[in-house]
């Protein structure tokens, strides 16, 4: 009897406090964006900050934007349930960093102001190329928006101990969840329009920093709960997992070798391969992560926000590897999976473990679950709010200014068809997040990395480094790209045909990857060269004028 009151007791302490927090964050958060609203008087203020960032703060502020629901929340559930696999997508996410540094960080925001498409347009037409852009943006960030919005959805259950046959407030498990998804949609969708780029960025500062004391908090507990000894919490993992040593090796989720199935061995060993390229290209492409190089002063602190974003991130994914065995370890894959299939609540059960252990019995482990909870949310609020901005920005500067009204359009007719955009994308977002709860949110970013990768990534390099490129090249290899993963996408087992499907119920798959980059990325270059070889188009005088402005600054802004 007493142990049934203890818990109860927890649990109703662990709903109080995560509400409290998540209200005392939200409050903050929303006092930020007011006060950034009244610095954001022009639409460099509202697309890029006024500029005025330092290398450190839009490092914090991309290390806030990238470390999203995906990395705290899926790679721990991820690595939890599958062990060394899981590891990949760590491994993936760091090293696709020096692809963006080396290759567009600083090229980029010397040759653009606000978006993407203001490089690839320079040389070229402006309406075709600005459309594709626009469409492209949008598609990349409703696919990463999903992801957020999932792994909010499968926190809510958690949080608020609602668990199967049980209610809050009315609500059973499922309607909570798509009520927390209308909820984080709504407050992204404030930060966007009320506060623009400034509100945005100082927000995901905030969360960077709780964000990372989390993951260190949780770390050292679960290290010092294994007397800092790696061999004891991975041989505790492998032993809690069910799965033995074949935990800690490759080959327990991805290319996955099928006894008497040669062809299926295949496919899954080409899946892996897929997914590893989506990763690691995928970075370059993310529209939400370009427009983070427009916000800084010089070209030198846009290298140095890459620095100190690899360094936030590199160390980041280190500790998840933490998370994932030591919820592996503590909570173990029946107990993550019982709670949410897709293993996205594996962080905040081990929280609650670890709290349990450290800070006193149920009310210290509902203490702990409130804290990492609410960072988990702060962590879903900043990304959705930074994606929101994204494609909110290409749609009002790229297609309504420079398509539908041919550059004529004033900021500040600009900046309100952004603010509406915010709310027609966010509403978007929310309706699809409800059909794709049954996902893991790492798996639905690759998927993001994957289209990003094909469409925008071939796009961007030819324009900064092939004389001969233009505008049907941009135009074919950002539809070709992007055509092709979500064709290949929509025919997978990701959207039908499996269990774990987005319509589970299903069945028109014949694509046998789940991750689509071993073909649609080479096919978005294909179709790049393709269509600038067949065009005649050729302007070589501004590719001079465009490598000199990606080299030196000169006249960007």
């Amino acid at each position: 009897m007493n142990t049934v009151l203890a818990a109860e007791a927890g649990d109703t302490t662990a709903r109080n406090l995560t509400i409290t927090l998540f209200l005392v964050f939200v409050a903050v958060t929303l006092a930020i964006t007011i006060w950034a609203s009244r610095q954001t008087k022009t639409a460099t203020d509202f697309y890029a900050g006024g500029r005025s960032f330092s290398g450190f703060q839009n490092g914090m502020a991309i290390g806030g934007d990238y470390m999203s629901a995906a990395s705290f929340l899926g790679i721990a559930g991820i690595i939890a349930l599958y062990g060394y696999d899981g590891f990949l997508y760590s491994i993936g996410f760091l090293v696709a960093w020096l692809v963006a540094l080396l290759l567009v960080a600083e090229l980029l925001r010397n040759s653009g102001r606000y978006t993407m498409a203001d490089v690839l347009a320079f040389r070229m037409r402006q309406r075709p190329v600005r459309t594709a852009a626009a469409v492209s943006t949008i598609t990349v960030s409703i696919f990463y928006l999903l992801a957020q919005m999932v792994g909010a959805g499968a926190l809510v259950a958690l949080l608020l101990g609602i668990k199967p046959g049980t209610t809050f407030l009315g609500m059973d498990a499922d309607a909570a969840k798509i009520a927390t998804i209308i909820m984080v949609g709504a407050l992204m969708i404030i930060y966007v329009t009320v506060g623009g780029m400034k509100g945005t960025t100082y927000v995901q500062i905030v969360k960077a920093f709780l964000l990372m004391g989390g993951a260190l908090i949780m770390t050292v507990l679960v290290l010092a709960k294994f007397n800092f000894n790696l061999s004891s919490l991975l041989g505790q993992a492998a032993e809690s997992s069910g799965k033995g040593s074949a935990f800690l090796e490759p080959g327990l989720r991805y290319g996955v070798e099928v006894a008497g199935n040669s062809t299926q061995t295949f496919y899954n060993k080409i899946d892996l391969l897929s997914l590893g390229i989506a990763l690691v290209l995928g970075t370059a492409g993310l529209p939400h992560i370009l427009i983070r190089f427009y916000t800084v002063p010089t070209a030198k602190a846009a290298r140095k926000s890459v620095l100190w974003a690899i360094g936030i991130i590199g160390t980041f994914y280190l500790l998840t590897l933490a998370l994932g065995f030591g919820a592996a370890a503590l909570v173990g894959g029946e107990a993550i999976t019982a709670q949410d299939k897709a293993g996205n609540t594996a962080a905040p059960q081990l929280a609650e473990a670890l709290g349990v252990d450290f800070l006193g019995g149920d009310l210290g482990g509902a203490t702990l679950l409130a804290v990492i909870a609410a960072v988990a949310f702060a962590t879903i609020l900043a990304v959705v709010a930074g994606l929101t901005l994204a494609s909110s920005s290409s749609l009002a500067h790229d297609f309504y200014a420079n398509v539908i009204k041919d550059g004529r359009a004033s900021e500040r007719q600009e900046v309100t068809v952004a603010r509406v955009s915010a709310l027609v994308i966010g509403a978007i977002s929310i309706v699809l997040s409800i059909f794709a709860q049954n996902l893991n949110v790492a798996f639905l970013v690759a998927l993001a990395f994957a289209v990003a990768a094909s469409g925008n990534l071939p796009a961007i390099l030819y324009s900064l480094f092939w004389k001969r490129f233009n505008t049907s090249g941009a135009v074919w290899a950002i539809y070709g790209g992007l055509f092709a993963a979500v064709f290949l996408v929509f025919f997978s087992p990701v959207v039908s045909g499996a269990p774990t499907s987005m319509f589970p119920d299903q069945d028109w798959q014949w694509f046998p990857l789940s991750n689509p980059g071993i073909l649609s990325i080479p096919f978005g270059f294909l179709c790049g060269w393709l269509g600038t070889v067949l065009s005649k188009e050729r302007d070589e005088d501004k590719y001079a004028e465009l490598e000199v402005r990606s080299l030196t600054g000169a006249g960007a802004h």
